[in-house]
């Protein structure tokens, strides 16, 4: 029996509510994988160039406290302002959060995490709407674009931390945990984004327990794509190379 596609112009968008229920889903599965590293692991070398997986945990951990202190907010924006220069402000961010945490033991990363991370999807949650429309220069694919810190907050926040999931889980070798339910809705949401940015018709299927089979434009014409849904996704955040509708960015 052929699969059932779905038209990628019904995906919804992420509503306040599911974000908060993906990003506190998706905090605890990385607390957890965390929680299983052994001595040697963190070390260990990631998909991201710059970062072993103790930078990666110290970035995913700032990221989270930024949200629940205003103050802590505050200093990563100054401060990453002042290390980004000319490039992006999200750049400079990240940077200070993993080396304002290089002093803290792999235990401490570990407390603090699990600690952090149920409070951080409640206070991405509780954001106030003027916040929520605060605006923020970011470069995707070369270009230059403006997001909101809702959007940051909603969206892009929970795709990094799952990205860092998958960088963690392949570093060390550990199996993935991925459900229809959680990881695939945030399969289809990038996919969803991924449409929308490259607007050409396509039938995308996605294999795995995360992934689904979707088509745009036309109903299915245009470019015919089978690939692992995460692997899709390490393509589109520039983990891995693609052809063709794959070379479209997408935010993580």
């Amino acid at each position: 029996m052929p699969d059932t596609a779905t038209a990628i112009e019904s995906v919804r968008s992420l509503g306040r509510s599911q974000a908060a229920m993906l990003a506190e889903a998706e905090n605890e599965r990385f607390a957890d994988l965390v929680r299983s590293l052994d001595g040697d692991d963190w070390a260990l070398q990631t998909d991201c160039p710059a970062w072993d997986v103790r930078a990666v945990v110290a970035h995913v951990l700032g990221a989270m406290e930024s949200p629940v202190s205003l103050r802590e907010f505050v200093h990563q924006v100054r401060a990453g302002g002042r290390a980004a220069g000319d490039r992006p402000l999200i750049d400079g961010i990240t940077e200070v959060q993993v080396a304002e945490r290089a002093h803290l033991s792999t235990s401490q990363l570990v407390e603090r995490l699990t600690a952090m991370a149920p409070r951080a999807a409640r206070a991405r949650r509780g954001l106030p709407a003027p916040l929520r429309r605060m605006p923020l220069r970011q470069d995707v694919g070369g270009v230059t674009e403006t997001w909101t810190l809702g959007y940051l907050y909603d969206v892009v926040y929970t795709r990094d931390t799952w990205m860092h999931r998958v960088d963690i889980a392949r570093a060390v070798g550990r199996p993935l945990v991925l459900t229809a339910d959680h990881d695939g809705r945030i399969v289809a949401d990038v996919a969803a984004e991924w449409a929308r940015r490259h607007g050409r018709p396509f039938r995308l299927h996605l294999t795995g327990p995360a992934g689904g089979t979707f088509t745009g434009g036309d109903g299915g014409g245009g470019e015919q794509i089978t690939l692992d849904a995460v692997e899709f996704c390490r393509i589109l955040s520039g983990r891995g190379g693609g052809t063709g509708l794959l070379t479209q960015p997408v935010p993580f």
